[in-house]
């Protein structure tokens, strides 16, 4: 049994007992009914106490048993609540630690609850596509109030105990305990051992002042913030219901809920999401208990945006930073805008004056390789070009301590080869960041063919310690995120030969659910970084086909945004893209050279060509193991390159649409004289899973 059973005296103490956060799984959801009924059963037993072990009290569902049998076999989680709810002796939730989604709605079930201060309590099902499935829409709202209790259930964010027991008129929480929590729920429930009748939250009015015209509001502003996330909506209809129904009536109007979201896209691709981010930070081959390297002290090399930005995080975690540059007004510019980023913070009360000094504290600056000589940790961010990381990683080679992990942050180039510049391959790896790398939350981890596994482990740590999701790459030309979006762009660039223009392109990708659309995308990065990477290309490949109309753009000295034009034009100071006539016109004359007659072009096209572009390589990307799995390569997508939450990533959009319909679709755009027909040739493991009827994920 995942739980523990105990008599302190006249109170008997079930302990939830198991790690890592007492998830609600068959056996602890039985041990805890056993404990329930021998209690029950038990003369000398005047009151029950349910805690949890460890950090937590329940952070609800085990996810080892999701979409398992067990996961709904009885006693199953609505079950266990009646079974406390009905008990004939007081039931105490004493909340240690975290209480979230089914274990918050387990506390709910007991007549009374006590808690820590500054634990976590949540009901976060809506971040699955969900409504809380156990009561928590009809329960909550009776013990915060209505409006308290809706906030919570529609963002899923976590509130911390002392504040929510600070609001007036509250019956969440009976008593906030500090110090021993176990002593204070005892003495607790020796208070309330002989009250009856017993309280039940169901049993406890619900009232608002005017609910009609609230409840319009909040639906309004759900589905104006989440339109297209279908359970924030339905979050507000069963709290609307816990007003308007009987008590067991709107259990069931909630249950109906839940399984009918649990059966939309959005919730399956959510749940995806939760366990890919989970699953990436596993590696086959390198155990849990692999030894870490310790990190105190980080160096980065390039004060540039990258660089500024990398040493960032690290500040942000209270790691000390040494960053080195060639220049001194180098070194002042990027320390500037080090400045500005953490003031920009302060001004909006995102960051404390203290806390900003304290980062500060922590970063120093160096022209001299000999000042990060005793780094753990050293990260390169200078310019995307060999000959350069050649020189520095010779240097880094002869400067170093033993057992220092080099890092190259390219976001291309062979990291094998980077090895090679040095006598200690097994060191180094790639940490690939995404600009602005402060805020974006991927970084692609790269491992060469000699990099360590104390290494991987290492730096799989500490990107959860500076709050990075990372997904581990092999070496190939882009890795996994680059590699892809290089043929996303290669068919944007032939849907404008075709007919297309930019903000046409754009704007359906926008539509799908893009952050932002290729030729908007193209001028935030730099449309220079693409020209010279094809540049490269017209030299490796000379094969593969390009639309010239991003060369003859660039050719223009039309950037992007930092030269105030690229595929748009834009005002000094503003960020608004505004369709440039001239660029328009360009195209144009660029179709006539090349004799191609423009055509309309759908939206269902464009998306699909430019999605299912990147479907075809990430399949490739499987098979050559750059990838361990699809649920990876989805990852890359949705924390790097703006993919459409809701979607789940390109690989598991692919399984939504079904694979053999994907590979119907790529065979059409075969047939196209302008596209590149050899591209469209499904990879034999996308071919292969549609001839099974399979799927990625």
């Amino acid at each position: 049994m995942s739980a523990s059973y105990a008599l302190h005296g006249p109170v008997a103490v079930i302990t939830l007992d198991n790690p890592p956060v007492n998830g609600l799984g068959f056996d602890t959801r039985r041990g805890i009914a056993d404990g329930v009924q021998r209690a029950n059963a038990d003369e000398a037993v005047k009151a029950i106490v349910l805690t949890g072990a460890g950090k937590a009290f329940s952070g609800g569902a085990d996810i080892k048993e999701f979409n398992s049998p067990k996961a709904i076999a009885e006693p199953n989680l609505l079950s266990l609540i009646r079974l406390l709810d009905n008990s004939a002796k007081p039931t105490i939730a004493a909340i240690n630690g975290t209480a979230m989604g089914g274990g918050l709605e387990l506390s709910l079930g007991c007549h009374y609850r006590v808690a820590a201060p500054k634990v976590p309590i949540a009901l976060p099902e809506v971040k699955l596509g969900l409504v809380p499935g156990a009561g928590g829409t009809q329960r909550l709202p009776r013990v915060l109030g209505v409006e308290t209790a809706l906030n919570m259930i529609v963002s899923g964010e976590p509130v911390m105990s002392d504040l929510l027991a600070s609001q007036p008129g509250q019956k969440l929480f009976d008593k906030i305990v500090d110090g021993d929590l176990l002593a204070g729920a005892l003495a607790f429930a020796a208070e309330v051992a002989d009250k009856r009748p017993l309280r039940r939250v169901r049993d406890l009015p619900l009232t608002h002042p005017n609910p009609d015209a609230y409840f319009q509001f909040a639906r309004n502003t759900v589905r104006a913030m989440a339109k297209n996330f279908p359970a924030p909506a339905r979050c507000v209809d069963c709290v609307e219901q816990a007003m308007k129904l009987k008590f067991d009536d709107g259990l069931r109007y909630e249950r109906e809920a839940f399984i009918a979201l649990m059966a939309t896209p959005e919730s399956r691709s959510l749940r995806h999401a939760f366990f890919a981010e989970r699953a990436a930070s596993k590696i086959a081959d390198v155990p849990d208990d692999t030894p870490q390297r310790k990190i105190e002290k980080v160096a980065v090399i390039g004060a540039g945006t990258m660089g500024g930005g990398i040493a960032m995080n690290f500040l942000n975690a209270g790691i000390a930073v040494t960053m080195l540059e060639m220049k001194q007004d180098a070194l002042d510019r990027g320390l500037g805008t080090i400045r500005k980023n953490y003031e920009a913070q302060v001004k909006k009360g995102k960051l404390k004056a203290d806390k900003y000094e304290g980062r500060m504290a922590l970063l120093t600056t160096t022209l001299s390789y000999d000042d990060i000589k005793d780094a753990d940790l050293v990260i390169e961010a200078v310019f995307e070009e060999m000959g350069v990381k050649e020189k520095v990683f010779k240097t880094l080679d002869e400067v170093m301590k033993p057992g220092a992990i080099l890092a190259s942050n390219t976001s291309t180039l062979d990291v094998n080869k980077i090895a090679s510049f040095t006598q200690r391959p097994q060191d180094v790896v790639g940490m690939h960041f995404f600009s602005p790398a402060n805020v974006m939350k991927l970084l692609e981890v790269v491992r060469g063919e000699k990099t360590g596994k104390d290494v991987l482990a290492t730096v799989m740590a500490l990107a959860k310690k500076i709050k990075k999701t990372a997904v581990v790459s092999g070496v190939c030309d882009g890795f996994i995120g680059n590699r892809m979006i290089e043929q996303y762009s290669r068919q944007a660039g032939f849907l404008l030969e075709e007919g297309c223009t930019p903000a046409q392109v754009d704007r359906a990708v926008e539509k799908f659910g893009f952050a932002m659309g290729p030729f908007r995308m193209g001028d935030l990065a730099g449309n220079d970084i693409g020209w010279a990477i094809r540049k490269r290309r017209y030299v490796e490949k000379p094969n593969l086909r390009y639309s010239k109309t991003a060369d003859l753009l660039c050719e223009l000295g039309r950037f992007g945004q930092k030269t105030g034009a690229g595929w748009y034009d834009y005002q000094a100071g503003k960020r608004d893209a505004i369709p440039s006539k001239l660029v328009e016109d360009m195209i144009a004359k660029h179709r006539g050279e090349i004799g191609v007659a423009p055509r309309k072009i759908g939206d269902d096209e464009i998306v699909h060509r430019l999605v299912y572009a990147l479907v075809n390589e990430g399949a490739k990307i499987l098979e050559e193991g750059i990838a361990a799995k699809a649920s990876d390569i989805d990852m890359v997508y949705l924390t790097g390159y703006g993919f459409p939450l809701w979607r789940g990533g390109p690989m598991r959009y692919a399984d939504e649409q079904g694979l053999f319909n994907v590979v119907q679709t790529m065979q059409h755009f075969a047939g196209n004289p302008h596209d590149d027909a050899a591209f469209w040739q499904p990879a034999p493991l996308l071919a292969k899973l549609a001839a099974e009827g399979k799927s990625f994920t």
